[in-house]
């Protein structure tokens, strides 16, 4: 069987087709980037008038800094908790969601909808429901004796920031798993059954393992998530309080390059931030990839 290629007659009608593509990829991905480099390497003076080129003078700050160390590993905790508890609920959700046969597509579609909330606006309503003076939820905790206050205990803050970034994200992995689900075919399931496998059984032994192109690739989206995408909700609860607990790398860039204006070091803090999600790509694909069962 012959493919058919598409052949066009003006040599530079496939460049101007990908011309908006190229555009927006350059104007809004490229030309950041490589301003956030060039920054990285310089001083401002405290009107932004005369910058100064200074080489690696702000990295070696940075890693002399105990304060941006100590957001290395708030940066892991919250990574680890947020990928952990989205997946796994929804993961959970999934599985219960897979086995309803007519109000199955109704409950896809309740529960697709706090994807669609913002960031800030998922912070902001869990803020309200953990606050110590008219939140519900620490008068709940009260009555098993857990004095509930994230606005003076760190612990209690990066709970929340947790809860409030993973339930937002709990959505977009229920699509992806529920549909991983329902393309393995049921005869798998059957015969498990026949020779007298159980449910956790078949489930561990045939439907986990055919999951794991679909879990792969929301392990990525997840651990990018929370490194990234996740500023909105903590600058929503807790603005990187209380002392600093929940003041990961993403909003310390936003914290010292817009709060504090000091650019140089706000620079240098992404472009670290963006090699340490580079490297865990590569590793991801280069030594996690080879458990996948495709």
């Amino acid at each position: 069987m012959q493919t058919k290629r598409t052949i066009f007659s003006n040599k530079g009608l496939p460049y101007l087709l990908l011309a908006p593509q190229l555009a927006v990829t350059i104007i809004f991905f490229i030309w950041p980037a490589a301003q956030a480099i060039k920054s990285s390497f310089e001083r401002e003076d405290p009107f932004g008038l005369r910058t100064t080129f200074i080489w690696f003078d702000n990295y070696t700050r940075l890693f002399a800094d105990p304060t941006y160390l100590n957001a290395f590993g708030r940066t892991l905790i919250f990574a680890v908790g947020v990928t952990f508890i989205s997946m796994a609920i929804a993961l959970l959700m999934a599985v219960a969601v897979n086995r309803l046969l007519r109000t199955g597509k109704i409950y896809t579609t309740l529960l697709v909808w706090p994807y669609a909330v913002a960031p800030v606006v998922a912070g902001i309503l869990w803020w309200f429901m953990f606050n110590p003076s008219i939140g519900i939820l620490p008068y709940v905790l009260g009555q098993f004796g857990i004095n509930w206050n994230h606005r003076i205990v760190g612990n209690h803050a990066m709970i929340l920031v947790i809860i409030a970034a993973a339930w937002k994200q709990i959505s977009y992995n229920f699509l992806f798993f529920l549909a991983g689900l329902q393309s393995i075919p049921a005869s798998l399931n059957e015969a498990a059954a026949i020779d007298g496998a159980g449910p956790f059984k078949r489930f561990w032994t045939i439907v986990f393992p055919l999951l794991s192109p679909t879990t792969f690739f929301l392990l990525i989206i997840n651990v990018n998530y929370a490194m990234f995408d996740t500023f909105g909700v903590i600058d929503g609860t807790t603005s990187g309080g209380p002392n600093q607990a929940t003041n990961i790398l993403v909003y310390k860039v936003y914290a010292d390059g817009f709060l504090g204006l000091n650019i140089g070091s706000s620079a240098a803090q992404s472009v670290i931030l963006m090699l340490i999600v580079i490297g865990l790509v590569f590793v991801q694909f280069r030594y996690v990839e080879r458990r996948v069962q495709y």
